[in-house]
C-alpha cells in the first residue's frame, strides 16, 4: 500500500512539473512572438527571413535564469563579465542592415550569449564567431552546440584579428565598438560584402561598410550605445 501510495505521489509530482514546464514554454512563445510584433516588426524591420529568426531563436536560453522573466523585454542584459546581450531591436536591426542572403558565410565579432549568432545561423548557410572573454566564449559553444546549431564555428580569439582562415565573408557583424573600423576586418570582407559595426569611445555611429572594387563605402545609419571591443593583452 505504501509503495502504490508513493508511486502516486511521483506521478502526481511529475505531471505537475510537466504541466509547469509546458505553461511556461508556452508564456515563452507568446512573448517572444509580441516582441517581434511590437519591437522588431513594429519600428520597422521588414524582412521576413529576419523577422522568422527572431520568432524562433529562444532569447530566454541565453540569459541567467533570474533575467528570464524580462528576456522578452525592449533592452540589454547583463551576461558578466561586463557584457550584455543586445536589445532585440538592435539585434534584428543589425541583422537585416547586412542583408543576408541563405548561401552566405558570415563572420560575428563578440559572441557574448550566442543570441546574436543563433539568429545569423538561422539565415546564412555558414557563421563564424569570435569571443574575447575565455569564459563566455565556452559558455556559449557549449549553449549553440546542445541547440543544435551545427553551422555555427567557434573561436577564442582577438575579434580585431578577426579569422582569416575562412576568409573572406559575404558579411561580417561586430556586437562590440572598436574607436574606429579595423582594417583587418575590412580586408576579410569580400568584394561587394557588408560590414555592421559600432563605432566609437563615447559618441558611437552604427554604420554599414561594403567593399567595392574601387574601395570602400561607409554608411553612417545612426547614434548606438555598445560596450567598447576589447584588444588582446600583449
Amino acid at each position: 500500500m505504501a509503495i502504490v501510495s508513493y508511486l502516486c505521489l511521483l506521478t502526481l509530482f511529475f505531471s505537475s512539473w510537466a504541466a509547469g514546464s509546458a505553461g511556461e514554454k508556452e508564456r515563452f512563445v507568446i512573448q517572444r512572438k509580441a516582441m517581434v510584433e511590437r519591437q522588431i516588426k513594429g519600428r520597422g524591420i521588414q524582412d521576413p527571413a529576419v523577422l522568422e529568426a527572431m520568432r524562433k531563436v529562444e532569447r530566454h536560453r541565453f540569459v541567467d535564469e533570474r533575467l528570464k522573466p524580462i528576456a522578452y523585454d525592449d533592452t540589454t542584459l547583463p551576461i558578466g563579465y561586463g557584457q550584455t546581450i543586445s536589445q532585440p531591436y538592435m539585434v534584428g536591426f543589425m541583422t537585416e542592415a547586412a542583408q543576408l542572403k541563405r548561401e552566405d558565410r558570415v563572420l560575428e565579432i563578440g559572441t557574448g550569449s550566442g543570441y546574436q549568432a543563433a539568429v545569423l545561423a538561422e539565415i546564412a548557410k555558414e557563421v563564424y564567431t569570435v569571443e574575447i572573454v575565455e569564459p563566455l566564449a565556452a559558455k556559449a559553444k557549449e549553449r549553440l552546440i546542445r541547440m543544435g546549431y551545427t553551422n555555427v564555428h567557434f573561436k577564442q580569439g582577438d575579434g580585431y584579428e578577426g579569422w582569416p582562415k575562412f576568409a573572406p565573408y559575404d558579411a561580417i557583424v561586430v556586437t562590440a565598438a572598436p574607436p574606429k573600423i579595423p582594417e583587418k576586418l575590412v580586408e576579410q570582407l569580400k568584394v561587394g560584402g557588408r560590414m555592421v559595426i559600432p563605432v566609437g569611445s563615447f559618441d558611437q555611429e552604427l554604420y554599414r561598410v561594403t567593399r567595392t572594387k574601387e574601395g570602400v563605402e561607409k554608411e553612417p545609419i545612426f547614434g548606438v550605445r555598445f560596450v567598447p571591443m576589447v584588444k588582446q593583452k600583449e
